[in-house]
């Protein structure tokens, strides 16, 4: 099968090019006029160069070049596959051909590994692969949620109800993540610079009153001299040392998450913690019902609703309830029993659960949950920023007014010498 360029004005009238495969040059025109592009010029592509007119031989610190540059590429994150989700369902509802949208967002798409999937996944379709199918090959851009949402509305014939949802779904995921990470990024950051301030001031300012109080001949108070002793260390090589055992501590703890039992032990810790593992817990069990509710309510079964959905949870004990569940469910346990059998979810969303298994309204029930749970999350994550941030303000003052006291502490010594 020979490969053609095209030629062609884009929406805007910008001209465009697009490599195509076809057997011949008739059936290339044909191709394009299925994806609505009017070419004004069609030539086969040559053996020696490629779409850009490059030669195929391109040398190898060129090739090097453009696969460290894919390395570090960033990956689309929910916020651009819900804004595509939420297009893609607006072309194909006007009646848009499916192949020409996927154009239209590749085009418009910033991100070089999105806007690569979109046009290879437009190729495709136009072959006559499904989009699901097409849409799977590209495992780092589109998750299993996506791809199983689009699966069942291309099998139920509801492509852009199945889109519409899922720009839904990602968009509330997304809503709830920026609220976490809106309640912990506060603290962090002021925490972090208290910290440059203490550091700052021990290794800067205390030794140059250490030097003043040494040449006067003051006799330093205890707690002076714990600090004066601590700048000293900071300052010295074993400071050095201590940075790499720290450094070698977070490798470790990574590489510890990143086994089976490490990461199920840290999850566990995690759950239990002080208002963040209740945080935890109902965030995890919000985007549970969220997105099992949908999928079920799209035609995904139930078993493969259950597996996309422990793949989502975000902690990998809710994730493991998750699939012991489904085996349960598979044997024949409904789904109410099995989830609380584990122990892990909490008992309203339970009840709820088994509530709606009972009327025969199972998704509605769980979307409800959903959203109680997601006004809990909101609630408690402004609950937990009205207390950090004047605990935050406590511990910066804390730090500063320590050391000024350290300082000034010694000078009381000073003016019983000058008396």
């Amino acid at each position: 099968m020979a490969a053609f360029i095209a030629s062609y004005a884009g929406p805007t009238g910008q001209p465009r090019t697009v490599t195509i495969k076809a057997a011949n040059l008739a059936e290339a025109r044909k191709l394009l006029r299925r994806r609505g592009i009017r070419a004004e010029e069609l030539r086969p592509v040559s053996a020696g160069n490629t779409q850009d007119g490059k030669a195929d031989g391109a040398d190898t610190a060129g090739l090097k070049s453009v696969d460290l540059n894919r390395m570090f590429e960033k990956t689309p994150g929910v916020k651009e596959k819900a804004v595509f989700a939420s297009k893609l369902a607006a072309l194909v509802d006007a009646g848009v051909p499916i192949v020409r949208s996927l154009d239209l967002m590749a085009t418009q798409q910033k991100l070089p590994m999105f806007k690569r999937a979109l046009t290879k996944v437009s190729l495709d379709v136009n072959e006559g692969i499904a989009l699901a199918t097409a849409l799977r090959q590209w495992p780092k851009v589109f998750d299993q949620l996506s791809i199983a949402m689009v699966e069942a509305g291309e099998a139920g014939g509801v492509l852009d109800e199945a889109l519409k949802r899922l720009a839904k779904l990602l968009e509330d995921n997304a809503k709830l993540q920026n609220q976490i990470k809106g309640a912990l990024g506060y603290p962090i950051a002021v925490l972090v610079i208290a910290i440059l301030v203490f550091l700052g001031m021990t290794i800067f300012l205390i030794p140059t009153f250490a030097g003043i109080f040494e040449d006067l001949g003051a006799e330093l108070p205890a707690f002076t001299r714990l600090l004066v002793d601590l700048s000293a260390l900071l300052r010295s090589s074993a400071s050095l040392y201590a940075i790499g055992v720290i450094l070698l501590a977070i490798w470790m703890l990574n590489r510890f998450y990143a086994t089976h039992n490490g990461r199920r032990t840290i999850d566990r810790l995690m759950l239990k913690l002080p208002l963040f593992g209740e945080l935890i817990l109902m965030t995890a069990t919000a985007q549970f019902c969220r997105i099992f509710s949908s999928l079920t309510r799209a035609g995904v079964p139930i078993l493969m609703s259950m597996e996309i959905s422990s793949e989502t949870a975000g902690n990998a004990i809710i994730s493991d309830a998750i699939l012991a569940s489904r085996g349960m469910v598979q044997e024949g346990v409904l789904l109410s029993n099995a989830l609380i059998r584990q122990k892990v979810l909490p008992d309203m969303a339970l009840n709820m659960l088994a509530i709606g298994e009972e009327t025969g309204e199972m998704d509605k029930m769980l979307s409800k949950v959903a959203d109680f749970y997601e006004d809990e999350v909101g609630a408690m994550v402004k609950a937990l920023t009205s207390m950090l941030e004047p605990a935050m303000i406590v511990v910066v003052g804390g730090i500063v007014g320590s050391i000024l006291l350290a300082m000034y502490l010694p000078m009381f010594t000073v003016f019983d010498q000058i008396q």
